[in-house]
């Protein structure tokens, strides 16, 4: 099998840009599609072109594979719209036992993801009857959602009842007809059938409210949010991710110096970071928001992002002081695609900030960005999230095609022999020059040179090509846009591969 899977890799093809390029296994096509995926058009391919990729691919490998991989996006990688749509196509191809309900158990783990898994599978699996959308609802996902409906309390429940929603939590609750585990919880799923909730205490249904009061002045009204939103930082029920999103929000309300000082301990604080799970790019996305937001406070908040941020580099292994690396951020045209419709962050964001991650903790590196051309960029490890922006507002400097062969032949020219040459690209490389030179031709030139150099690929794309085999020695695949990627590298210098960290979870 291993042979087999080798040939596959080699076999050849072109990329989006005419170059040659190589196809992966579908476990691994299916692997790189998934986790770089949002679900919004990218430079490439459209959603539904990917969603129907990635539902080719499903039919392709194994179910137990598909299980594993819906769980680890949602436990390990963090996202959340792109296990459900793994968990309703595995039902369609999958039956006979309960691995798809285990998958939902294990997936599912916030009350809302209920309502979005439902609305996942109306839309893979569209009704001509208006009365019944989801009347024949697959019964695994159903056995599934009924032990998830227990997980919930009142509180839980009550954040996410929303009727803007196509499928809202009534409805779930007669799909899904879940079995109350005592009295205590039945009366609960009584209370969600009669609308009977309890309004939760939320930084959206407070500030709700105080939009709706009338006040004598404006400065009153300053007055009055400045007070609600101190009293929702000492509330202790503004979680991790509100608080960031909300940080201009904070500085432009001009709370005091003490609930400030609240807001930065908790931002940087390691165990806080930790149990958030925020991706990386949202570290950036508020550091955004607040830099050029004139207040004093500014600048605490900015150092308490940067702490935040370093803390999930701090676990990244394999880098001693005698290691030497080189960081190269595919900033081409086509890395400006944002990563989904409501957001500002893109492809080439998160590749310049998954580098910086990885600089912060190597000794010896040479970092920088390509496009038509390579450019190292110096500068200190320290400050992850300023050494972003600085690399963010180069990337017009260097030209828009994906002449990554570049970034290897400067290598060659300058003698410079590396043991990791990391690159952060959407795969798409190429020659603009039209001299038909290759990234395989510099890296099969470079190995000559530097032969126990290795060369990690980071996907931040997932369109299923490579600009050179997996089957060539010291050649590794990695992708995704969350810090737990490094959890990969780390596998891979053990002697592992992305594929055997999926395989490790339990469904």
């Amino acid at each position: 099998m291993k042979y087999n899977s080798m040939l596959k890799e080699m076999m050849t093809g072109k990329n989006h840009e005419g170059a040659k390029a190589y196809a992966m296994t579908p476990e691994l096509e299916l692997y790189s599609a998934v986790v770089t995926a949002s679900l919004s058009d990218t430079f490439y391919e459209k959603q539904d072109e990917r969603t129907n990729r990635i539902a080719q691919l499903i039919g392709k490998v194994s179910p137990e594979f598909v299980a594993q991989l819906a769980v680890y996006t949602r436990t390990e990688m963090h996202l959340r719209s792109i296990p459900m749509l793994l968990l309703v196509e595995l039902a369609k191809v999958h039956n006979g036992d309960d691995l798809v309900a285990r998958a939902v158990e294990k997936t599912v783990l916030r009350a809302d993801e209920i309502m979005e898994l439902l609305m996942c599978y109306q839309w893979r699996n569209p009704s001509n009857d208006e009365r019944k959308k989801l009347g024949k609802l697959s019964r695994q996902i159903q056995n599934g959602l009924q032990r998830a409906f227990n997980r919930f309390d009142e509180y839980q429940f009550a954040k996410y009842d929303r009727d803007n929603l196509e499928v809202k939590l009534r409805d779930a609750l007669f799909l899904v007809h879940p079995k109350a585990k005592d009295e205590q919880q039945q009366a609960l799923f009584d209370k969600i059938v009669n609308r009977q909730l309890k309004v939760p205490y939320t930084w959206e249904t407070e500030l709700s409210a105080l939009g709706q009061q009338k006040f004598e002045s404006e400065e009153k009204k300053q007055e009055a949010v400045r007070e609600k939103w101190e009293e929702l930082i000492n509330s202790g029920k503004l979680g991790y991710m509100a608080l960031m999103r909300n940080l201009r929000n904070i500085l432009q309300a001009d709370v005091s110096l003490l609930e400030m000082q609240k807001v930065a301990n908790r931002l940087s604080n390691a165990e806080q970071v930790a149990k958030s799970k925020q991706l990386p790019f949202r570290y950036l996305s508020a550091y955004r928001e607040i830099e050029k937001v004139n207040s004093t406070n500014t600048a605490l908040l900015m150092n308490a992002l940067e702490a935040a941020v370093k803390y999930s580099a701090s676990n990244i292994e394999g880098f001693d002081e005698n290691t030497r690396v080189l960081l190269a951020s595919d900033v081409s045209g086509s890395m400006w695609s944002s990563v989904s419709q409501r957001s500002s962050v893109r492809n080439y964001d998160i590749g310049i900030l998954l580098s910086m991650l990885l600089r912060n903790r190597c000794k010896q590196v040479v970092s920088g960005i390509f496009g038509d051309d390579w450019k190292v960029v110096n500068m200190p490890n320290d400050n992850i999230l300023m050494a972003t922006r600085q690399l963010e507002r180069l990337g017009n400097t260097v030209g828009f095609s994906t002449n990554g062969y570049k970034v290897i032949d400067w290598l060659i020219e300058q003698k410079i022999v590396m043991d990791k040459v990391m690159m952060f690209t959407d795969m798409q490389m190429w020659d603009s020059t039209g001299r038909f030179k290759t990234f395989e031709d510099s890296w099969k030139k470079y190995k000559k040179m530097a032969p126990e150099a290795k060369l990690y690929l980071f996907d931040l794309a997932g369109y299923g090509q490579l600009p050179l085999r997996l089957a060539e020695p010291d050649v590794y695949l990695i992708a995704g846009w969350s810090d737990r990627v490094f959890d990969v590298l780390s596998a891979i210098d053990k002697g592992e591969d992305a594929l055997s960290v999926i395989k490790k979870i339990d469904v």
